[in-house]
């Protein structure tokens, strides 16, 4: 839960290097957060309110943490925009988050794994 909560506090943060983990959890707890609350909009019988005003308040925070991540393996924010090439885009993103840290120190800063341990 505290990998999730940080994304959310570092929103506006697009600076720094993120781990594999943070990203991965990020998406997991968002996907779940999300389900229930599709849930919860089937249930009362709405249109996606839940759901949409969920999804807008935590499109910055994904995206932050997503260029952070790219930082992480040594590559520029902006490969996020391969993503609007339709598949390959989205599996250029998927080798990237799936890639380990760059090893020490990159332009965007230190290792988060030397941080932590």
């Amino acid at each position: 839960m505290n990998w999730y909560l940080e994304a959310f506090k570092n929103y506006a943060n697009f600076n720094g290097r993120a781990r594999r983990k943070a990203l991965w959890m990020f998406i997991l707890l968002h996907m779940i957060v999300y389900a229930l609350l599709v849930g919860i909009d089937v249930s009362i019988g709405s249109i996606g309110v839940l759901s949409g005003i969920y999804s807008l308040a935590a499109l910055i925070p994904s995206i932050s943490v997503q260029v952070r991540r790219l930082h992480d393996v040594g590559r520029s924010g902006w490969w996020l925009l391969i993503s609007f090439v339709p598949v390959v885009g989205a599996i250029v993103l998927l080798v990237f988050f799936l890639q380990d840290s760059a090893p020490g120190e990159n332009q965007y800063g230190e290792n988060p794994k030397n941080l932590a341990a």
